[in-house]
């Protein structure tokens, strides 16, 4: 992920109300199907790429190939779909289009330089189940990032759940060693980050296309990582005679199944499934990831580890549904996107 805009969400609803978006099929739930697996399983992913690709290159070279992909296609999309139905999509004043790549590279290095880089950094040497569980404290951030900025009252219940969820982050950080404290805290770090900018996301200039806004915000956070490759030194560590073969198909499952596959399924799973429905990824993700990571990695999962997962977990499906009851449209309140859109 790739993070989707509130405004973009929010077209995404409008289009949802149409007669022909509006039918639930087999096909929409099987989007949210892949949303599950796919963004669970970057996880995997990330941590095998990391083993021969230095980490802020890797993401790096992901995110332009994918924006790179994805970006003439998006605006060929966009154009068509504006020329059949202008009142749906076209806005006349709207925000230029530099003002859109400004508001985008900002969402960019929030979500994907800093939050998946941080992420790809920190998985060199963290577990991908455990970074996953730290990851789910997504929309804790994203709640207390939104009560800063846009003022956004917390209910009772949120504040519950807020606590819980800080509980259940320090029950993972706890067990993880003097020797993983710096990647807990960067993963930590990145989950801030990414909270922040899906928040600032519903407050930025954006285009009317999502498809289009994840290809801007991929290019740019593309940018900021190589720029922070570059900076660190990994551009002249990166030999293509020494990255394995499982580092390369890493890669190329993120760039593929894990960018531009899922990110698809996403939209479909946001214009055709009920609003109750999308979020769910947010805490079917980490046990993906964690299983994965047991399966795959032989990572060992520990009772405390188990503890802190089921609380973060629990604490945000409170927080979400909670949010969800709230209000009949929640990607419609101002500056908040419903769901937790992210792109890993």
């Amino acid at each position: 992920m790739t993070q989707l805009t509130s405004d973009a969400t929010s077209e995404s609803r409008e289009l949802a109300k149409t007669p022909g978006a509006s039918r639930t099929g087999l096909s929409a739930w099987g989007s949210l199907l892949v949303v599950w697996l796919v963004w669970g399983s970057t996880y995997l992913a990330i941590r095998v790429a990391d083993r021969s690709i230095p980490p802020f290159a890797m993401a790096g070279a992901r995110y332009l190939t994918a924006g790179a992909v994805l970006y003439p296609l998006a605006l060929l999309g966009s154009r068509r779909r504006q020329a059949a139905a202008p009142s749906a999509l076209s806005h006349p004043a709207g925000p230029s289009r530099l003002a859109q790549w400004g508001g985008m590279a900002v969402v960019g290095t929030l979500l994907l330089a800093f939050g998946n880089g941080g992420v790809s950094y920190a998985e060199q040497t963290l577990p991908s189940g455990l970074a996953a569980l730290l990851v789910a404290s997504v929309p804790l951030w994203m709640a207390l990032a939104d009560r800063v900025i846009n003022g956004q009252r917390i209910p009772l219940l949120g504040w519950l759940a807020l606590v819980i969820g800080l509980a259940g982050i320090a029950i993972l950080a706890r067990p993880a060693g003097t020797g993983a404290v710096l990647p807990v805290l960067v993963v930590l770090g990145a989950s801030v980050s990414w909270g922040v900018g899906s928040v600032l996301a519903g407050r930025l200039p954006s285009p009317a296309s999502p498809f289009v806004g994840s290809a801007m915000e991929m290019l740019a956070g593309g940018v900021v990582l190589t720029g922070l490759a570059a900076a660190t030194g990994e551009l002249t560590r990166v030999d293509p005679a020494h990255v394995s073969e499982q580092s390369l198909l890493g890669l190329l499952y993120l760039i593929g199944p894990g960018s531009l596959l899922a990110l698809t399924c996403y939209v479909v799973a946001l214009r055709r499934l009920p609003t109750a429905a999308v979020p769910t990824y947010a805490y079917v993700n980490p046990v993906v990831a964690v299983s994965l990571g047991a399966l795959f990695l032989g990572e060992r999962l520990t009772p405390a580890t188990l503890v802190g997962g089921v609380v973060v977990v629990a604490s945000v499906a409170m927080l979400l549904i909670n949010r969800t009851g709230a209000t009949a449209d929640p990607g419609e309140t101002a500056g908040t996107p419903a769901v937790p859109h992210r792109d890993r």
